[in-house]
């Protein structure tokens, strides 16, 4: 199993109220996402569990884009990964941030 850490810093924090909220199923080559509402200001960490390597680049630009567009800031991520392909992966994260933003 392979782990990777980002940390970015967000335009601004993710409105909304939620502390946390989880999306996906890991199996059938999916994942699951949980977003916790515990970093201050507008700093975001996503850890991610995958059992795939040689796709850190990927990774990397799926997060990088999805913290530019949707600016999570505020929030801890977690992905369990299980193969999901990138375009999974950002539906995944999106989905997640939306269930944050919800009143």
């Amino acid at each position: 199993m392979q782990t990777l850490s980002f940390k970015h810093t967000a335009r601004n924090r993710l409105p909304g109220k939620k502390d946390k909220a989880i999306i996906g199923v890991v199996a059938s080559g999916n994942l699951e996402v949980l977003l916790e509402r515990v970093i201050p200001g507008a700093e975001c960490e996503v850890d991610i569990a995958t059992p795939l390597t040689g796709y850190d680049e990927t990774w990397k630009a799926v997060v990088a884009d999805f913290v530019e567009r949707f600016s999570p800031g505020g929030l801890r991520i977690s992905i369990n990964d299980g193969g999901a392909r990138p375009d999974t992966v950002y539906l995944r994260l999106m989905q997640g941030s939306a269930l944050m933003e919800a009143e």
